[in-house]
C-alpha cells in the first residue's frame, strides 16, 4: 500500500480543528514534499522525521517520492505537532504499521532526532475538541467516532484532565510503532498503547503571605475584601512604599479555588500558550506583566494569534503595577475585555476569540514624584504635572474600575506596632460566603450582573437609591458608573448578609469611586 491517512489536529485559537495527514509514496526521483499551508516549523518536520525514523531503527523510504498533504488546505498549520502523524503515515504507507488501526486514533507530537516524543502546546484544547465532537455526535443521533488521542506522555497527562477523553501516552516513536504493527498470523500483539487517565490532584496551597502582616491600611484591606467578594476591579492609589504591592500579593489568598469548569477553561488557555502546570490545577493565577508590556502582550496577537496576559489570567487576577507607566494603547485595549469577558483578535485572513474573564488589580502613585497628598513628605510636582500624570488614565478606563481606594502613608508608630486586623483565612471565609450567596441567588457574581438580572437582584431601599441618584447627578457620572456602583453596593450588602441594599452600603460603594477625583 502506497497511500495512508492519519488523523491529527491543528490549533485555531482555542479551537482544535481536525487535520487529515495523507502520505503517498511513489516511484521517481527521491524527494519529500509537504503541502497544505504549512508553516516553517511544519516544513522542518521533513528533517526531524527522517532522522527520527533512522535513529529509531525503522526504515525510511529513501528511494521514493514522498508527498504529505495536510488537509484542509486553507487551514494554517504551525508547530511541530505534526511530526508524529507524518512519521506514522510514512510507516503505514510502507506497510510497517497496520492502517486499520489508524481509523480510530489521532496523533500529535514533536519528534527529536533520536525519536523521543516531546510535549506539544494545546493538548487540552485538542482533548476538549475530541470530547465536544463525541458528545455532539451522540446528541445529534449519529454514530460518534470516539477516536483516541495519542500524545507525548507529558501532554497526555495534561490532556487527561478532560473527563471522558480516550488518551494514550508514549515516550518514544518506537512505542507507538510497536503497538500499531500489523498482526502476525497466529500471534497476539506484542505491545499496546498505554492508556493515560486523570491522575493529577490539586496541590495544597503553600502558606502564602498573610493580610494581617500589612500594618494599618484598614480601608485598603476592606476594599480588597469587597473586590474579592464580588469579582470587582480594584485600583490602589498612594505614595511609594505604603504597601500597595504587599496588598496585591495577598489578594489571591482571599479568593476561593476554581470550580471544575472554570479550572478547565483556565487550563485550556494556559495549555495553548504552553504555560500550564498540572500541579496548579484549580488554583487561581495572578499574572503580573511589567509596565513595558505592549498591547499585543496584554490582549494577545501575533501571527498566528496567541493569547495575551488578560487571557492567561482567565478566572484569575491581572495585577498591573505602576498603571500610568503602561503604554496608553495597551491600557485602552483593556476596555472592551473588562466589559465582555473576552477578546476578539481580527486579522485579514482569520479571526480568533479568546476568553478574558479576569479580575483587574492595579496600583499607581498619585503623581510623578509619588508624594502628592502625603502628609509625611512634601510633593515637588507642579499642579500641571500631577494633572498630566493622572491624565494618562482615560476616563472610559477609570469608569470601568469599580473600586478605587487610597493607600496613604503610614506613620512610624503604626509600623512599629504589632500586626493587626483579620488574617487572610478569616477574610477568605467571608468572601467565600458572599460568593456562595451571590451564586445561589443569581447564578453569577455581582460584577457580572447585567440587564434584567441587575434590576431584579440589586434591589435598593428608596433612601439608598435616592442617595445614588443625587451622587450621580452632582458628580456627573455615566450610566455605566451608576450600574457599577449598584453592583458594588450589592456586594457590600452580601458581605453584611443583607437582603436589600441600604443607605450605608450605598454610601460605602459611592466612596470607592472618588479617589482620583479627590486628588
Amino acid at each position: 500500500m502506497s497511500l495512508a491517512t492519519v488523523h491529527s489536529r491543528a490549533l485555531d485559537g482555542l479551537r482544535a480543528p481536525e487535520v487529515t495527514v495523507e502520505v503517498h509514496l511513489a516511484n521517481g526521483l527521491p524527494s519529500f514534499t509537504l503541502v497544505g499551508l504549512a508553516d516553517t516549523e511544519v516544513k522542518e518536520a521533513r528533517e526531524r522525521v527522517r532522522a527520527a525514523l533512522s535513529n529509531s531503527g525503522l526504515e525510511f523510504p529513501v528511494n521514493k517520492r514522498i508527498t504529505v498533504n495536510l488537509a484542509p488546505a486553507d487551514l494554517p498549520k504551525e508547530s511541530g505537532r505534526f511530526d508524529l502523524p507524518i512519521a506514522v503515515g510514512i510507516l503505514a504507507a510502507m506497510g510497517q504499521v497496520d492502517p486499520a488501526r489508524l481509523a480510530d486514533l489521532e496523533f500529535a507530537g514533536e519528534l527529536s532526532l533520536g525519536g523521543e516524543l516531546r510535549p506539544v502546546r494545546g493538548a487540552l484544547p485538542m482533548a476538549l475538541a475530541l470530547q465536544r465532537e463525541r458528545w455532539g455526535a451522540v446528541e445529534g443521533g449519529e454514530k460518534a467516532h470516539d477516536r483516541g488521542l495519542v500524545l507525548p506522555l507529558v501532554s497526555a497527562t495534561e490532556a487527561a484532565l478532560v473527563d471522558g477523553a480516550r488518551l494514550y501516552g508514549a515516550a518514544h516513536l518506537r512505542e507507538v510503532v510497536e503497538a500499531l504493527r500489523p498482526p502476525q498470523a497466529g500471534q497476539a500483539p506484542t505491545a499496546t498503547l498505554v492508556r493515560v487517565r486523570a491522575g493529577v490532584a490539586p496541590q495544597p496551597l503553600a502558606a502564602g503571605p498573610d493580610l494581617r502582616e500589612v500594618k494599618g491600611q484598614s480601608a485598603a484591606k476592606r476594599a480588597l475584601e469587597v473586590a474579592a467578594a464580588g469579582a470587582h476591579s480594584l485600583l490602589m492609589v498612594g505614595p511609594p512604599g505604603t504597601g500597595k504591592s504587599m496588598l496585591a500579593q495577598r489578594f489571591a489568598g482571599l479568593l476561593p479555588a476554581l470550580g471544575d469548569d472554570e479550572a478547565l477553561e483556565s487550563a485550556a488557555v494556559l495549555s495553548l500558550a504552553g504555560h500550564f502546570d498540572p500541579s496548579r490545577w484549580r488554583q487561581r493565577l495572578m499574572r503580573s506583566p511589567h509596565h513595558t508590556a505592549s498591547s499585543v502582550a496584554l490582549v494577545g496577537g501575533g501571527a498566528p494569534p496567541r493569547p495575551g496576559e488578560i487571557s492567561l489570567a482567565h478566572h484569575g487576577v491581572l495585577f498591573l503595577d505602576e498603571l500610568p507607566e503602561f503604554p496608553r494603547a495597551a491600557l485602552e485595549a483593556l476596555r472592551e475585555p473588562l466589559e465582555t469577558g473576552q477578546i476578539t483578535i481580527s486579522r485579514a485572513a482569520r479571526r480568533h476569540d479568546f476568553p478574558a474573564r479576569f479580575q483587574l488589580l492595579a496600583a499607581m502613585n498619585p503623581c510623578p514624584c509619588g508624594h502628592f497628598g502625603n502628609p509625611l513628605k512634601a510633593c515637588r510636582c507642579t499642579p500641571e504635572q500631577v494633572t498630566r500624570y493622572q491624565g494618562r488614565l482615560s476616563g472610559p478606563l477609570l469608569d470601568r474600575v469599580d473600586v478605587q481606594v487610597e493607600v496613604p502613608a503610614v506613620a512610624p508608630e503604626v509600623l512599629a506596632a504589632s500586626a493587626d486586623g483579620d488574617t487572610s483565612a478569616e477574610v477568605a471565609r467571608r468572601v467565600a460566603a458572599a460568593r456562595a450567596r451571590q451564586r445561589a441567588r443569581q447564578g453569577v457574581l455581582n460584577a457580572h450582573l447585567g440587564g434584567a438580572l441587575l434590576e431584579v437582584h440589586a434591589q435598593a431601599e428608596p433612601g439608598a437609591m435616592a442617595f445614588l441618584q443625587t451622587a450621580c447627578a452632582r458628580l456627573g457620572w455615566s450610566g455605566r458608573a451608576f450600574h457599577r456602583v449598584l453592583k458594588l453596593a450589592r456586594t457590600i450588602a452580601d458581605l453584611a448578609g443583607a437582603e436589600r441594599i441600604a443607605q450605608p452600603h450605598m454610601a460605602e460603594a459611592i466612596q470607592y469611586r472618588r479617589v482620583l477625583q479627590a486628588h
